[in-house]
């Protein structure tokens, strides 16, 4: 399991790119949001602290699935899976090392949303952090299991559209899910990204946390185990 996070890390730290995706990129979306709200910042409040937590779901999805899908093109997951290793070592190899760059990603953009751009959370930006690494690692278990379905890089970032964009729209994000049609709310409440969007709203607004709260976080912690399972379930040996 170490030795499975240790190469996978080892493997981005030599790839800039994807390390200025993990970091460039929300860092600079979320200075982006708020100069576009230049003249409203308590919209910016509303928007950017939660971003801050949802920000490592989408790139971790993305990530992860291009990530695992070149280990299964490449033959890489093949030779791993000849080996006398389990799938959940295998899989635990891949939470880790990816968990660790959930970390690092939520640690610098809290710092940047809450020290320099201003945003405030009632129940601290500890929090919050703690909240998107939880969410980051939603993301890469859907991106685990969401390469075993794709054939090419391209393919793969396909997935993203198909379920990311959806549970972005539908979280409340933008919209209460009180004002959406009867339909979409039915819809929203099967989405995992909901109760992580409202674990970080209630962790951003004054007022107690309450059962509502935890049991945010515990269909966030399930949808992750969740996924991570239908994620090794397709961990087989195979030549693609």
């Amino acid at each position: 399991m170490t030795a499975t996070a240790q190469r996978v890390l080892r493997q981005i730290r030599r790839d800039p790119r994807t390390i200025a995706l993990l970091i460039g990129v929300p860092v600079g979306l979320l200075t982006l949001l708020r100069y576009v709200f230049d003249s409203q910042v308590t919209t910016f409040e509303h928007i950017g602290a939660p971003m801050c937590g949802l920000f490592p779901f989408t790139l971790m999805f993305l990530i992860t699935s291009i990530a695992m899908l070149r280990e299964r093109t490449s033959g890489t997951l093949e030779r791993l899976m000849s080996l006398p290793i389990s799938k959940a070592s295998l899989l635990g190899g891949y939470a880790i090392a990816f968990g660790v760059l959930a970390a690092v990603q939520a640690a610098i953009v809290c710092t940047v949303g809450f020290a320099w751009l201003g945003l405030n959370a009632a129940h601290g930006a500890w929090l919050v952090g703690l909240l998107a690494v939880g969410n980051a690692l939603l993301g890469m278990a859907l991106g685990l299991f969401a390469s075993a379905f794709a054939r090419t890089e391209f393919q793969a970032v396909q997935f993203m559209p198909a379920i990311v964009f959806p549970q972005l729209l539908l979280c409340g994000l933008f919209v209460p899910r009180s004002a959406m049609a009867g339909p979409l709310q039915v819809v929203a409440d099967a989405f995992p990204l909901t109760y992580a969007f409202d674990a970080l709203s209630r962790a951003t607004h004054p007022g107690p946390l309450g059962r509502t709260f935890a049991l945010d976080v515990v269909v966030v912690i399930g949808s992750t185990l969740a996924a991570l399972a239908l994620g090794a379930a397709t961990l087989r040996r195979r030549t693609p």
